[in-house]
């Protein structure tokens, strides 16, 4: 029989790899080892409370509008009267040297728009006929129309943009923020995630913790019944027996937090607490009947119970009056490879009036000055046709993202791309650029903010990345 000395001293430490690391004995496994026991268990040291920037901050939080499908910037936001000019032409040879599309064969015929531009605002910015409640807030916005990225499909797009990698499993700019500035939110979680229309291509990964420790994941609210799934109590459960099973399963959990050391343990428990205070916050959010009908009429709001864009919009807002640090809104509608003219005319019918009052009722309350809202998709749709004259294909090269508030550049549009909105040609943006952009709005430099994960310190903008001054205030 095995000595019960030495089977309580193995059951008491649970065997886990930094366990094996450090009773190996080898001397520089050991210190590695306890440095990453250090470095976890201070990124999870009351993971909800504020942190320090890195220097001083023009926003505290962000709200972030993601048109997942890829929303065509050439029907919205990049006025191209060549494009018009050369439709039915095939697109000049020498653009399409190294071109990779996703589905057509480059050299099909040029679309020209199919809507009409105007300018807008004492900037004159120039917008789509079918976005009239974006082009009232023309001089509160910074266009870019430069953005570029990798990927071609929608998955490793959506997750580039939302993780700055291709590859799954890497923490999502929300998880990052949290991470470095924690949260103001006592009773909601710093990160909170709204969806409408169909889910997104790159699914939980687009707002994921990764390798981060998982206190620091987007938290996904639903449209209907319990915002959280389970979060009432079943029948014969009350809130006082509740409160004494969690306070058991805290003694608990907190005894084999001192054995193994794993910070797991200590999201596990902030999530149990969370729960518990959801309960009561979370419906209270949710409940729209405080909201004025004046206020609903301006997110276009028809039924305060039903989960669609504008709905999310009004959420968004009072979230982030309640501390929420990261709102995400995810709206999956724009993948027009055909259906081009109707799809984008009911999508911006669908997001652009509760966009711009988002944006016109954070403004009016005072929270825009320190507050991001970045609107768009994860790349562009090509100049090229796709589905015989009414649709368009994948395109990285060039796409529109607007910002607004929060130290942006207000009534400016950023670059400038080709006659054909095909190619960049002034003022590129990477999507490692944007994160570098917005980090740095939120007091972060994205160089420093690392988490040492396999071997080696990984950040959002990965070895990439460059603040864009020009859109900066």
């Amino acid at each position: 029989m095995m000595d019960a000395r030495r089977s309580t001293e193995t059951s008491a430490r649970t065997v886990c790899r930094r366990w094996f690391v450090r009773d190996c004995g080898v001397a520089l496994g050991a210190i590695a080892a306890g440095l990453l026991d250090r470095r976890a268990a201070r990124a999870c040291d009351d993971p909800p409370a504020p942190r320090a920037p890195h220097h001083a901050a023009k926003a505290k939080r962000v709200i972030y509008l993601f048109q997942a499908g890829a929303p065509s910037h050439l029907e919205l936001f990049d006025h191209k009267p060549e494009l018009a000019k050369r439709n039915g032409q095939l697109p000049p040879a020498e653009i399409l040297k190294g071109y990779r599309a996703a589905f057509i064969n480059p050299n099909s015929a040029l679309l020209g728009p199919k809507f009409a531009f105007a300018r807008h605002g004492q900037c004159g910015m120039e917008l789509s006929e079918v976005l009239p409640h974006t082009a009232r807030i023309a001089d509160d916005l910074c266009l870019i129309r430069t953005m570029r990225t990798e990927a071609v499909n929608h998955a490793p797009a959506q997750i580039m943009i939302n993780t700055g990698s291709q590859q799954f499993g890497r923490p999502s700019f929300g998880a990052w923020t949290i991470y470095g500035l924690g949260s103001e939110a006592e009773e909601l979680p710093g990160f909170v995630v709204l969806t409408s229309a169909k889910g997104t291509s790159g699914g939980a990964s687009n707002y994921g913790c990764g390798f981060l420790p998982t206190v620091f994941s987007g938290t996904p609210f639903r449209s209907a019944g319990d915002p959280v799934l389970y979060l009432s109590n079943p029948p014969g459960i009350d809130a006082e027996s509740q409160r004494a099973s969690l306070d058991a399963i805290r003694r608990l959990n907190g005894l084999s937090r001192e054995r193994v050391g794993d910070p797991e343990i200590d999201a596990r428990l902030s999530a149990y607490e969370m729960a518990f205070r959801l309960q009561t916050s979370a419906p209270e959010l949710m409940d729209l009947s405080d909201e004025t009908q004046a206020t609903l009429d301006a997110y276009g709001v028809r039924d305060p119970n039903a989960g669609t864009f504008a709905r999310n919009c009004l959420l968004a807002r009072r979230l982030v009056e309640r501390g929420v640090r990261f709102v995400q809104l995810f709206h999956e509608v724009w993948d027009q490879h055909g259906n081009l003219t109707a799809g984008v005319k009911q999508n911006a019918l669908d997001t652009d009036q509760p966009s711009a009052a988002l944006v016109a009722d954070l403004k009016q309350r005072g929270l825009l000055d320190d507050t991001i809202v970045v609107w768009g998709g994860e790349f562009g749709r090509t100049p090229m046709v796709q589905g015989g004259n009414d649709g368009r294909d994948h395109h990285n090269r060039s796409f529109s993202v607007w910002l607004a508030g929060g130290g942006v550049r207000a009534g400016v549009t950023h670059g400038m791309t080709d006659d054909l909105g095909f190619n960049v040609a002034t003022d590129p943006v990477h999507v490692h650029d944007l994160h570098a952009t917005l980090l740095h709005l939120l007091g972060l430099d994205h160089t420093r903010l690392t988490f040492r994960f396999q071997g080696r310190d990984y950040r959002l903008t990965d070895v990439h990345g460059s603040v864009v001054d020009g859109l900066l205030a």
